[in-house]
């Protein structure tokens, strides 16, 4: 993934209604005060002096800055609002998880079951079609409810809002349950936006953004084939819609969770097989560690044999603490020796870290404990791991620092 110039301009028009871009993907960026919040922050020391030294770069977009389902940190994700954030902050590549309606049609969505958590559903007649229906909370029993896309029509589905993917599992109405957006988060931009997307309608969007594109086809919540739709005939869809729009297979990374999936793409649609991710969830398995390979179901060397040139890890199977420090896993070093690109997720999804950082931080724990270390393991994923790219929730941090270092 190389670095991208985006020239200035035309920002004015762009804070409104119209045109995002022009013809030749030019656009107006912008880092906002985030990035020097956090350098703020930081200890004194070689990396903070080398962040405060490019206070005055100009942005320029960076494939190695990735929206992670837009930039949902502020933007609800998978909606035209989230991904326009993300562009605005530098985000080179951006991502639409696909799933599919019950007209076999694909759109973006994280899960193909998460309309309750994701949209106004609830709040719609559609209410009424979800697989589960909104049941009140009771006594020590959350409220429940799961909504598909898969149970409505892709008509149906255009009729919906996004909102800040969260719920109130306390709630005993559907405005209750709806209301839970995590106090370090914002319904300030949700509304009068909430835009939804088909998939063909993201490619149009990325284009006009002039990003590039990293859809990941998402595992089906109904038993497939649905309604004679197979896994082939769904992963050969997406890879269909690039082709139809005139996209450059070198413009996109396609990535699924299901190690079949990359493989069907890797034989049946070589071109864009290149640059197939395998987003690896192996954490699910009892006993394994990042730091044991032992216990891995694939070897980084079988993995590269099976023609896999990209794998996409969470940050904490990438790094490790050692003497106060983040530095490689041995799962990153083995991939290194195998020649395997790597690409991970999610910076910006913690929240504040003061208190460990949670999951996408438990391998760095100890030595995490600022907001600031946003900063700290991004470097450590740069200059230990060797990463070709980065998700986050809020693109800007990651598209400054990919500046300052002439990424």
């Amino acid at each position: 993934m190389i670095r991208t110039a985006i020239v200035l301009g035309a920002a004015a028009s762009m804070l409104g209604g119209g045109a995002f871009a022009d013809d030749h993907g030019e656009m107006g960026l912008t880092y906002g005060p985030r990035p020097f919040y956090l350098i703020d922050r930081m200890e004194d020391g070689p990396l903070k002096e080398k962040l405060a030294s490019c206070v005055a770069q100009t942005p320029a977009a960076s494939d190695f800055s990735i929206g992670h389902r837009g930039a949902p940190l502020q933007f609800p994700e998978h909606t035209v609002e989230s991904n326009k954030a993300a562009a605005r902050m530098g985000a080179g590549i951006l991502e639409c998880d696909v799933t599919f309606t019950a007209d076999k049609e694909l759109v973006c969505r994280h899960a193909q079951n998460d309309l309750h958590t994701t949209t106004n559903i609830l709040a719609t007649d559609l209410a009424g079609k979800c697989t589960t229906p909104f049941a009140a909370a009771s006594g020590d029993e959350p409220a429940k409810a799961e909504c598909r896309a898969s149970d409505i029509t892709l008509a149906e589905f255009r009729s919906l809002r996004g909102k800040m993917d969260a719920a109130n599992k306390m709630g005993t109405t559907p405005a209750d349950y709806m209301d839970g957006t995590a106090g370090w988060r914002t319904d300030l931009y949700t509304v009068e936006n909430g835009t939804l997307m088909t998939h063909a309608e993201s490619i149009a969007l990325f284009k006009s953004l002039g990003a590039k594109f990293t859809p990941e086809l998402k595992s089906p919540a109904v038993e497939m084939p649905f309604d004679g739709f197979s896994m082939d005939d769904y992963a050969q869809k997406m890879i269909d819609d690039y082709k139809a729009a005139g996209v450059p297979a070198k413009d996109v990374w396609v990535q699924s969770f299901d190690l079949d999936v990359v493989k069907y793409w890797i034989e049946n649609a070589p071109e864009f097989g290149k640059q197939a991710v395998y987003l690896m969830d192996e954490y699910n398995i009892d006993g394994y560690s990042p730091m044991d390979a032992s216990t891995w179901p694939n070897t980084m060397e079988e993995l590269a044999e099976m023609g896999v040139k990209y794998i996409a890890p969470p940050m904490w199977m990438l790094v490790t603490e050692e003497n106060g420090e983040m530095v490689a896993s041995e799962l990153a070093r083995q991939a290194k020796a195998a020649d395997i690109k790597i690409i991970t997720w999610t910076l910006e999804r913690s929240g504040p870290l003061v208190n460990g950082g949670g999951w996408y931080f438990q391998s760095v724990a100890d030595v995490t404990d600022s907001d600031a270390d946003y900063f700290t393991i991004l470097h450590a994923l740069h200059e230990e791991v060797g990463v070709e790219g980065v998700f986050s929730d809020w693109p800007a941090t990651v598209t400054y620092y990919a500046n300052c270092m002439g990424l």
